[in-house]
C-alpha cells in the first residue's frame, strides 16, 4: 500500500447497487477531479517504482491509461496500451480470458516489446484478476518480463490479487476495499 492509501481511499466514491444490485462500484472519478488526490495517486506509484528498472508501462484499456501515461512520463519510460480486441491498427497478438459470464479478449501490438524488456502492468482495479493475467501473458509472449502488476484499487475478497500472485507476479495497489467498506 501507499503512504497515501487512506487519503486516496477517502476520495474514491462508492456507488451502491451499480451496475447491478448488490455491487458496490468503486468510482475513481472523484480522485481524477481532485488535483491533490490525483497528484498523490500518481506520486504513490512514482515513489514505488522510481528506483526500479522499468522499460515500459503496459496499461490496460481504458482506465489503466489514465494512470499509466503520467507514470510513464514521470519514470521516463515508454507507454504501451493493452487494448480491447479490434482497437489497435497494426499487427497484434491477443489473449482471451474468462469473465463471470462469457469471455473477453485483449490485444497488444506484436512489436510492443523487445526480449528482456522490463514491464510494469497497470490497471485501475483488480477484481478477478483475469484482465491483468491476460495482459501478463501477452507481455511474456513478446519476450517481455513482468516486473509487477499495479492498480489503484484491489478488491482482495474477490480473489484476483491472490490469483495473480499464484501465477508468479507481485501485486501493488494504492489502496484496497473490502466488501463491507
Amino acid at each position: 500500500m501507499s503512504i497515501y492509501s487512506d487519503y486516496i481511499k477517502s476520495v474514491i466514491r462508492t456507488v451502491p447497487d451499480w451496475p447491478q444490485e448488490g455491487v458496490n462500484f468503486r468510482d475513481i472519478t472523484p480522485v481524477l477531479q481532485n488535483s491533490a488526490a490525483f497528484r498523490k495517486l500518481i506520486d504513490s506509484f512514482v515513489h514505488r517504482y522510481q528506483e526500479m528498472e522499468i522499460d515500459a508501462i503496459a496499461a490496460i484499456d481504458a482506465r489503466g491509461f489514465i494512470i499509466g501515461a503520467p507514470l510513464a512520463y514521470e519514470l521516463g519510460c515508454s507507454f504501451v496500451p493493452v487494448r480491447k480486441k479490434g482497437k489497435l491498427p497494426f499487427k497484434t497478438i491477443s489473449e482471451t480470458y474468462s469473465l463471470e459470464y462469457g469471455e473477453s479478449t485483449v490485444e497488444l501490438h506484436s512489436d510492443a516489446f523487445r526480449e528482456g524488456d522490463r514491464i510494469l502492468v497497470m490497471d485501475d482495479l483488480i477484481a478477478t484478476g483475469g484482465t491483468m493475467l491476460a495482459a501478463c501473458k501477452l507481455i511474456e509472449r513478446t519476450g517481455g518480463v513482468v516486473v509487477e502488476t499495479a492498480a489503484i484499487i484491489d478488491l482482495p475478497e474477490i480473489g484476483g490479487s491472490a490469483r495473480i500472485r499464484e501465477e508468479g507476479h507481485s501485486v501493488f495497489a494504492a489502496c484496497s476495499f473490502t466488501e463491507s467498506e
